[in-house]
């Protein structure tokens, strides 16, 4: 039984959300969404005074090809718009299909319309606000009988829907033959067999959705007698909306905040008699709503897939499962995560990366030929000092910014994207999540934030924002703390690499301080902010042979983004360091630094090395190169310097992007935090080592 009741007042998410109108247009939702012009670029919705174009929406859960397949349908990669009012990004594209022009948007994952994380809201959300022509539901063909729930809550609210079954190849590789044209009549709507990856089934797909006419027939699943009477009775209260008005009851029973919004927003009278037919439902039943609701929505999929699916014996499966079980055993899971970031990640990004590559660009290229030529150019073309300086020379835009932009931090970035991208095209990510699930417990975050906690280590402020897909705003905090101090970005963890291969003892001190700190800060963090442990679901995909063109266009299109995005950061960051030397603010600022930097045994040049790392984490860590480079540091000071850079301020981007997720009090109390704290430990290691006699090698 079931003994708290909720009250009506408590829910006012969504007050006045349904206007009443049935069917608003999509674009009338996203009013800012961009087009794509003749010419390949954007314009704002509206330009041209037009909007008559069909509108598609992709949903489905994470981890089933939906972007590979809007890929394939739009030409376009990510393409991305934010959702009003929030940080939730919807990639948009567009096509044509038999003269009609065609709006696509892939939305973020769900599992259902029960949503729970931001994104998932969202989706939902639009849902709700209808307007769309068709909605394609994307699920794993492999896991059929499991997503296939999902679809009958979409079919039930009356939405135009395409059952995709998408990943067709890896469902026949282990062995299973679907019978698609009998599931479709069966359903009441089409259902296309697809494989994103290679376009396969796609041109069939097309042709479903440019013929398609939703009929306005639902597939309502039986809850039982008691759920069913109090649905009826829900229903004829519910105001219209895109949903069917059985599928928003059902929603109100399972005290959706949105829904429960809703219906705050009715007359006093109906508002309360919804409430008081969930709270009497609530009292008759011996288990939660959302259990009745999903053991009847497993039943009827069961039923409409009787004869459905045949399988067939093969090796191939039992040998993925043996290897799944690999994976996520702490017992070899472990070890294969040690030879992941060894040879990926130490080897490839450190070693070949930050060194080999580095060296070319950096060492010979710009040292050898384009910075001096750089320099007796401006000399030559530009008389007065001033404009020289920021040009050329130690501080200018060329030298220094374009150099550490392009001949340090590029082939680092872009070595680690690569690794990125190979490893999470072969599906190796989720198996990470649930390998770490139970350490990630203890500093209160879920397996779901390996995701965020890997992206760091491209870069914090991507990061940051992908944190908005953890479930609770505790989880979000937590992540947003451990970014900031303890993840250190490619381009720095690649320098420091650099910097390290040749000093094992450096890098353990590292790798172990920075570790510790991580696991402490996360305990403790979790200990002093409230809130109950996290949940964690995610769907597991199969594992796979990454394949070049996915590796391609992955890395490819955050190789675009650090461009567009982190170059101009850099560019800027050398203005800043011109105009501070002028002004005489940035002799100040490195004057001051440079007491708790002696203070924690290291030279006072590195003080400059640290407010770089306040412009990007990764100027930081170059001018620490620059250091090493110069013979300047020992071994120990090497150690000491490296992880008091680590924990040191997150740069401004990340800084903004916290404040912008976050909120500005939250992200100034954090960074007031790790500013001395990064001095602290700091400092502690430099008094530890000396004490102890220890002189890292």
């Amino acid at each position: 039984m079931i003994k708290n009741e909720f009250k009506h007042h408590e829910y006012t998410g969504c007050r006045g959300h349904h206007s009443g109108k049935r069917g608003s247009r999509l674009f009338s939702l996203i009013p800012k969404l961009h087009r794509h012009d003749r010419h390949g670029g954007f314009q704002e919705e509206g330009v041209d005074g037009s909007d008559d174009r069909n509108s598609i929406l992709m949903v489905g859960s994470p981890n089933v090809g939906k972007s590979a397949l809007f890929n394939q349908l739009t030409g376009t990669y990510a393409t991305v718009s934010n959702y009003p009012g929030t940080t939730v990004a919807l990639a948009v594209g567009r096509m044509k299909l038999a003269g009609r022009e065609y709006e696509v948007v892939d939305t973020p994952g769900m599992y259902t319309l029960l949503s729970i994380t931001d994104e998932e809201r969202v989706t939902r959300k639009i849902l709700l606000e209808g307007g769309y022509d068709v909605i394609l539901h994307v699920i794993d063909a492999k896991n059929l009988g499991r997503m296939l729930t999902f679809t009958l809550q979409l079919i039930e609210a009356g939405l135009p829907v395409i059952l995709v079954l998408n990943i067709m190849d890896e469902a026949i590789g282990a062995g299973l033959d679907i019978d698609t044209e009998t599931l479709s009549r069966r359903l009441g709507i089409p259902v296309v067999p697809t494989i994103s990856i290679s376009g396969k089934g796609v041109k069939e797909l097309k042709k479903e959705i440019a013929r398609y006419t939703h009929n306005g027939m639902t597939l309502q699943v039986d809850y039982g007698v008691v759920i069913e009477r109090a649905v009826r009775e829900l229903a004829e209260l519910m105001p219209a909306a895109a949903l069917t008005s059985r599928s928003e009851a059902l929603l109100v029973l399972q005290e959706d905040r949105d829904m429960l919004g809703v219906v705050t927003s009715l007359q006093s009278d109906k508002a309360q008699e919804v409430f008081e037919l969930v709270n009497s439902l609530k009292r008759k039943l011996e288990n939660p709503v959302n259990y009745y609701l999903a053991m009847g929505r497993q039943r009827r999929s069961e039923q409409l897939l009787g004869g459905i699916i045949k399988r067939r014996d093969i090796t191939a499966k039992n040998i993925r499962e043996k290897i799944d079980k690999l994976l996520i055993s702490p017992l070899t899971g472990v070890p294969i995560l040690v030879l992941v970031l060894y040879f990926g990640f130490y080897k490839f990004v450190g070693v070949f990366g930050a060194g080999t590559v580095v060296d070319f660009l950096e060492g010979h290229l710009f040292e050898t030929y384009l910075t001096p030529f750089i320099n007796d150019m401006t000399r030559k073309v530009i008389p007065w000092t001033v404009l020289q300086d920021l040009i050329a020379f130690d501080y200018g835009i060329l030298t220094l910014g374009v150099r550490y932009a392009v001949a340090i931090v590029l082939p680092i970035v872009g070595a680690f994207f690569l690794v990125f991208s190979v490893v999470e095209d072969s599906g190796y990510l989720p198996r990470l999540s649930l390998l770490i699930d139970r350490i990630f417990k203890k500093i209160g975050l879920s397996g779901r934030a390996v995701i965020p906690m890997t992206l760091g280590f491209g870069c914090g402020t991507m990061a940051t924002m992908v944190t908005r897909t953890l479930e609770s705003k505790r989880e979000r905090m937590i992540a947003t703390v451990l970014l900031a101090l303890a993840i250190p970005c490619s381009a720095q963890l690649g320098v420091i690499f650099a910097l390290t291969a040749q000093k094992p003892g450096v890098l353990v001190t590292w790798i172990g301080v920075t570790l510790f700190i991580f696991l402490l800060i996360g305990y403790l963090t979790a200990r002093l902010l409230p809130g109950e442990e996290p949940q964690f679901f995610m769907e597991l995909p199969p594992l796979r042979m990454p394949t070049l063109a996915n590796i391609w266009v992955k890395t490819a299109t955050r190789m675009q983004w650090y461009f567009r995005e982190i170059l101009p950061l850099f560019l800027l960051a050398s203005v800043i360091i011109w105009a501070g030397k002028l002004t005489g603010l940035f002799d100040l600022a490195l004057w001051l630094l440079e007491f708790p930097t002696k203070a924690i045994g290291l030279p006072a040049e590195a003080a400059q090395a640290l407010l770089y790392g306040f412009f990007r984490r990764d100027y930081g860590a170059a001018g620490l190169y620059d250091l090493q480079q110069g013979g300047l540091l020992t071994g120990n000071e090497l150690a000491v310097a490296a992880i008091t850079l680590t924990l040191f301020l997150p740069c401004i981007a990340q800084f903004l992007v916290m404040m912008k997720e976050r909120g500005k009090k939250t992200a100034i109390v954090i960074a007031a935090f790790v500013f001395p704290f990064a001095f602290l430990v700091g400092g502690i290691v430099h008094f530890l080592l000396r004490s102890l006699g220890i002189n890292l090698q």
